[in-house]
């Protein structure tokens, strides 16, 4: 049996697998492909060429299709049901959405902090007995628990149809608050006693009764009466009989679990029933354009990367076959449209064109089962945020086959606050693969800094209009030699920092790289440098032949620039960060960071510096830090800086802010908890363990003059000091027997 068919993948995809030469799974394939295809939500952390695509998209493909054929079969269609609904637990039909069910049912979660979100059990109790469960509190939060009838809201309490103690050690009834027995919090265990035969309701907190807490109006006595919670930023488990209670009920009191046959309601809110709480009812007829799987990429570029993946994955499937379709900006939308109206069940996109195809109706999510976010922490810090929120509460949560939506979420870390509050809110019980861990310089990467000091480094006063053009943001200023304004140094910090670029490609005599530049507009203007020097895109073979990448270039262009980087055929890709995300072109051995990201983005330095150094190949890392505040172009405006020349500062409603690189540095070198060593404006690398010793580009070497790790680094020393402790050790024995020897005598 093949690798991939051993984690419980399809004979098909396997084939597929097989014949792109993958014959062992990667790691993080390995740890979240069975995760994926057992139906739990799942965020993975990996480098780019990690083989992440495959690891979310060959489960994806596989559940789809699997999907399809069972909608092809009512019969299995309703596989599953029973369980749900002949089981006392609690209802993932009858839930708030932000209530999270765990499969069994007896673990319940809410990671909404500003709201409430409850739910009822799958069955009910009515006309005669007296029943008990109990809930403990598993995590900080607000809860409450009790009882309630099926035609009360979910908030309960708040009206006159449920009954809820809360761990504020208030009861709650008809939104009427009173005090009643004693808070409780975490670990504590909540017994819950409905007495039908006398109308009551009353709690006990760790085995301690706490008295009567309600008489149930008579008209309610007769109405079936369930299990009930509500949860802010909390999380309980239940148990209603199955296992032994932490307390055993006191009187006669029975588990809920034993409740007579005839006393036993189930709820109408189940597959079959109506539809409620993002609960898919079992009569929802699919429509040809409500995909099953939502991937959304950053980019253009990486949509197109992900949907080849697809491609090739799905090839060998044919009963019934998988329609891909891929959205974005920059194309013509009929083609899109007329591809929706066939029927698709995989699309692959980007925020943009998505929006405005979901906005318009033309695009469903009421089938979406799985919601993929591929490089999450670049959505979120593009201000995709709220766009991802408003999707995710238009899925739909539970089908009737009784499975939930799953949400995949791809990071190039899992530490981002971003991404862990995203998380915390959206994802249900999510798994944690992190194959990167906290972010660091690794290991393959020599990374360095060059300070660019316009009062020291005077060539921008001597160059004319011999170098890159700027930015404009200074036009309109008094900026001249001799004339040290604020404004005068930030323009000559851009000039020396294109001068800069290109003497470090001169001295290392780089064959390929990447240049990231802040701006569309930088990166414009460094490719236009490069062209006057002979560069460009025509020129295969020049020192500075260059391609262009950024949102602005339309879609041909880029994929044709793309192509021609990865081809070899020019030597650098000028870039924004966004344009690069999750590229995977092999072999990069320079990076050069013309500004640096901002301190709320300095994970991005990572992702840059992370660009060279793969594949045990090493790589330099170079970037470039003003020693003054520069002024920099932040468009806010709603024409996203087309035609706009307001150069005042945001603070006072214009467009631009003053960028402190020292600053930015510092947040930098305290956020990998390294000093990141420094390269004078010469560009010539320091004497040290990486100086003659590697090829960038190139493997590591064991021995020789090679570049070592640190464990080879640190052997002779590791010797000597084994060498002195066996010495120390022989001495010791041999003072010991001296003395004894003595002492005989």
């Amino acid at each position: 049996m093949a690798a991939f068919e051993e984690m419980g993948v399809m004979p098909e995809i396997s084939k597929a697998v097989e014949e792109m030469d993958w014959l062992l799974p990667t790691d993080i394939q390995a740890e979240s492909i069975p995760l994926i295809l057992g139906g739990g939500d799942v965020l993975m952390a990996a480098e780019t060429g990690s083989g992440k695509t495959g690891a979310f998209s060959i489960p994806v493909i596989q559940i789809v299709q699997e999907t399809l054929k069972d909608e092809q079969n009512p019969k299995i269609r309703k596989a599953g049901v029973s369980a749900t609904i002949n089981k006392w637990q609690i209802n993932p039909y009858d839930r708030g959405l932000s209530l999270a069910v765990s499969p069994d049912g007896l673990l319940v979660q809410c990671r909404e902090q500003k709201e409430w979100h409850g739910g009822r059990s799958t069955k009910g109790v009515v006309n005669k007995g007296k029943y008990y469960y109990e809930a403990t509190v598993t995590d900080e939060g607000l809860c409450r628990v009790g009882f309630s009838t099926s035609k009360a809201n979910l908030d309960l309490g708040t009206c006159k149809s449920g009954f809820g103690f809360g761990g504020t050690g208030k009861k709650s009834f008809g939104r009427q608050f009173d005090t009643y027995g004693e808070p409780f919090g975490k670990n504590d265990t909540i017994g819950c006693y409905l007495d039908l035969d006398n109308g009551t309701i009353s709690y006990s907190k760790n085995g301690s009764d706490l008295g009567i807490a309600f008489e149930i109006p008579p008209h309610l006595r007769k109405q079936p009466i369930f299990a009930a919670v509500v949860l802010k930023n909390g999380e309980m488990q239940f148990n209603f009989g199955d296992t032994a209670f932490n307390h055993p009920p006191q009187g006669n009191y029975v588990a809920l679990t034993r409740a007579p046959p005839d006393c036993v309601v189930k709820s109408v809110n189940t597959v079959g029933g109506e539809a409620k709480g993002g609960v898919a009812s079992s009569h929802s007829k699919p429509q040809p354009n409500a995909p099953k799987a939502l991937i959304i990429e950053p980019s253009r570029e990486l949509a197109e990367q992900t949907l080849n993946n697809v491609k090739m994955f799905k090839k060998h499937i044919n009963d019934p076959p998988i329609r891909e379709l891929l959205i974005i900006g920059g194309v013509p939308v009929r083609d899109q449209l007329q591809i929706l109206d066939n029927g698709v069940d995989i699309v692959v996109g980007t925020p943009g064109r998505l929006e405005e195809l979901i906005s318009t109706g033309k695009l469903l999510l009421s089938q979406v089962r799985f919601f993929v976010l591929d490089e999450c922490d670049g959505l979120l810090s593009a201000g995709y945020g709220q766009f991802i929120q408003r999707l995710h509460d238009s899925m739909t949560k539970v089908f009737a086959d009784g499975k939930r939506l799953q949400m995949i979420v791809c990071s190039a870390t899992l530490h981002s606050f971003d991404v862990k509050k995203m998380a915390e809110k959206l994802m249900y019980f999510p798994v944690w693969v992190d194959l990167k861990g906290e972010d660091s310089v690794p290991e393959t990467v020599h990374a360095v800094v060059t300070k660019v000091d316009p009062v020291r480094d005077t060539y921008w006063q001597h160059c004319g209009r011999n170098h890159v053009e700027t930015d404009g943001i200074h036009n309109k200023d008094n900026v001249h030699p001799g004339n040290n304004t604020p404004e005068t140094l930030s323009e000559a910090v851009k000039i020396l920092k294109g001068e800069y670029t290109v003497r470090v490609i001169k001295e290392h005599k780089m064959d390929m790289g990447i240049i990231f530049c802040r701006t569309k507009l930088d990166c414009d203007n460094m490719e236009r440098y490069f062209i006057r020097m002979g560069g460009g895109p025509n020129s295969s073979g020049h020192q500075f032949s260059c391609v262009c990448l950024h949102g602005d270039r339309k879609p041909p262009e880029r994929k044709k620039n793309l192509q021609l980087f990865k081809d070899r055929r020019v030597r650098f890709l000028i870039c924004t960060d966004v344009a690069a995300r999750g590229l995977d072109v092999k072999g990069i051995p320079y990076v050069i960071n013309v500004t640096l990201p901002p301190s709320d983005e300095k994970q991005n330095y990572v992702h840059r510096i992370g660009r060279v150094g793969r594949a045990d190949r090493m790589g330099l890392a170079i970037s470039f830090v003003s020693t003054v505040k520069e002024k920099v172009w932040y468009h806010g405006c709603p024409s996203r800086g087309r035609g706009c020349y307001n150069t005042r500062l945001t603070s006072q409603g214009g467009c631009a802010i003053w960028f402190d690189e020292p600053q930015y540095l510092a947040d930098i070198e305290e956020h990998l908890g390294v000093i990141i060593q420094q390269v004078e404006a010469d560009m010539k690398v320091p004497v040290d363990e990486f100086d003659g010793k590697v090829v960038y580009g190139q493997k590591r070497k064991a021995g020789g003059g090679s570049y070592k790790g640190h464990a080879a680094q640190l052997a002779p020393t590791v010797s000597e000091l084994a060498e002195l402790e066996r010495m120390a050790q022989t001495s010791y024995l041999s003072l010991k027997e001296n003395q004894q020897t003595l002492f005989k005598l």
